[in-house]
């Protein structure tokens, strides 16, 4: 993970560190020739001097485009579970704060939740998850 590393004893004061390295280790060891694929192969598109200014999010909005957030559409196509249904009042407020955000406050939201800003073509409806069609759920 470190150089020396192994003659290193984690601590309090280095156990985050020890944690970070080993995830990092753990993710990446799996998917590294993938990864360099890929990144190869996006560098060959695009000139590496261009997309070095984004962040990870940023690169996302700038490469699937930034959609204005249609609410009705949204909240027309949640699902809710856990005993919440449309008219619950904590789904009153979580739609109250919604509809404050801004549209890039909606899409950070969107993101979190989802894993990805981008908003289907087809609508919320059109929501895929990582094994298929998801609506988003609350």
């Amino acid at each position: 993970l470190k150089p020396g590393g192994a003659n290193i004893p984690v601590t309090e004061k280095n156990k985050k560190e020890y944690i970070e390295r080993m995830v990092k280790w753990r993710i990446e060891r799996g998917v590294v020739q993938q990864t360099e694929s890929l990144v190869r192969g996006f560098y060959e598109v695009v000139d590496a001097r261009l997309v070095s200014v984004f962040d990870a999010r940023d690169l996302e909005l700038v490469i699937a485009g930034t959609a204005e957030i249609d609410l009705s559409d949204w909240r027309n196509n949640t699902e809710y579970r856990g005993g919440y249904h449309d008219n619950h009042i904590v789904i009153r407020w979580f739609w109250a704060a919604v509809e404050r955000f801004n549209n890039e406050q909606r899409l950070r939201l969107l993101q979190f939740v989802t894993g990805t800003s981008s908003i289907p073509y087809e609508g919320f409806a059109s929501l895929r998850g990582s094994n298929g069609p998801r609506r988003f759920c609350v």
